[in-house]
This record gives structure tokens, sequence and C-alpha cells, in this order.
């Protein structure tokens, strides 16, 4: 647990990790972080040996992520590039990676489709995409708990358009071509547990076994804060999984 970057959730950390040691057989991990400009993941996933470039509108975010790698002595895995993932192609010059991160990146875009679409093809054949999003039951529900019932109706009648939800984002990635291989719950019960309550001995750890023995199970995992999804775009027939960069 001590490996896990500051303020990252243990589930996702770990299947990341997984992700990263499967593809890493023929060399260093190519991985591009989408939105990641701070360099919350992308520093941490180069202290373990991958490449990583990262795409952010944000300059200021791309400073301190430039500052994060240089004290963390990754510099030299860490490529930072300013634009939008609507414009990966350009951006990248049709280069593709092993992993591709789009973490709460996708409510933001201007035109879905198009930047699923970009994703999509900056991931090689047999590659795989890591997506998080919030997860709207959980607005809904939150917002009940907290008392505000008129804003769970307001979050629960808006337009499907709006929010990313779990048949809508598998529904993404099939149309995209890509097999849905796992989906995961973060943060199933740490945000509806009362603070007061973790304070007590043991909480602490009993929550994180909790969260563990949630984070991949239904109805459990359709109610945490985020969804975390893992997608693969199929390897094409007599052709490396793997090429040069």
């Amino acid at each position: 647990m001590s490996d896990i970057p500051r303020g990252q959730s243990p589930q996702l950390w770990s299947t990341l990790r997984g992700l990263l040691e499967s593809c890493a057989g023929a060399g260093a991990a190519q991985v591009l972080d989408c939105g990641g400009g701070s360099g919350s993941l992308a520093v941490p996933l180069a202290s373990r040996g991958a490449e990583v470039t990262v795409v952010d509108v944000s300059i200021d975010a791309l400073g301190t992520l430039v500052r994060r790698a240089s004290e963390a002595g990754v510099s030299d895995r860490v490529t930072a590039l300013q634009g939008e993932v609507e414009s990966l192609t350009e951006l990248l010059a049709d280069r593709t990676f092993d992993l591709v991160l789009a973490h709460e990146v996708l409510e933001n875009v201007l035109s879905l489709p198009a930047a699923f679409a970009e994703i999509t093809a900056a991931t090689r054949p047999g590659g795989a995409i890591s997506v998080v999003v919030a997860n709207p039951v959980a607005v809904v529900l939150g917002r009940a708990l907290a008392g505000d019932v008129t804003g769970a109706l307001n979050a629960l009648t808006r337009s499907a358009a709006e929010t990313l939800s779990l048949p809508s984002l598998e529904e993404l990635c099939r149309s995209a071509g890509l097999a849905v291989e796992r989906i995961d719950g973060i943060g199933v019960f740490s945000e509806i547990v009362p603070g007061i309550e973790l304070e007590r001995p043991g909480a602490m750890t009993a929550l994180a076994e909790l969260e563990a023995a949630t984070s991949s199970r239904a109805p459990y995992r359709d109610i945490a804060a985020r969804l975390h999804v893992i997608a693969r775009r199929p390897e094409i027939p007599g052709r490396p999984d793997r090429t040069d960069s």
C-alpha cells in the first residue's frame, strides 16, 4: 500500500499497475495520459519505468507536471504536450500507445464522439484504454442522503446527453470497436460514510477492505462516486501488437 500515489484510489492504482506490467515485456510501456497535466498519475507511472506523454489544455498544469517529473528524476520519461483531446492525431503525429488514460476528461470535451474516436485511434491494436468518469447515480444518491431531495430529483431528470452513465459508457466503447474487459467502482462507500465514523480505531482499514471487496461487484459498484472502465482495442491478425513509436 505504501507505493500508492498520494490522493489515488488503491483499486485504481492496482489496476493501472497490472496493465503497465502486462505491456512492458517488449521495452518501456508507452502511456498516453489525456488531461493529466499536473502529473498525479503520469509521474508515478514514469517512476515505474513507463514512458508517458501527457496532453492537457492547461499550460499551468503542464508546468506542474514538468516540475514534478524533474523532482522525481523522470524528466527523460515524461513528455508534455499542450492541446485538446479532440486533436490527438495532430498533436501525436499518428503515434500509438500501449495504454491510454482518459480520466475525468470525457465530461469536459466539446464533442464526445470525436474525442473518443481520437483516444481509440491513439491506442495500439491490442492496447488498453482506461476511462474514469463521475457516476451520475452517485450524484443523485449523494444529494438525497444530504437532504437535498430537489437537487436529487433534478440530477435524476437531467438529459442523458449531459451525463455518462455506465450503459452509455459501455455503448461508447462498443461503438468504437473496443472490448470492455473490466468495470470497477471507485469510492463505493468512502463518499457516504460520515467522516466522524472514520475516526474510530480500525475504521479506515475496514473501509479500505470494504472498498476492495465491493469495487467490482454489482450493485455496490453501480453507486460508486466514479466509474472505471478498462476497454481494449482488438489486435490486428498477422500484426504484432506493439510497433516502434
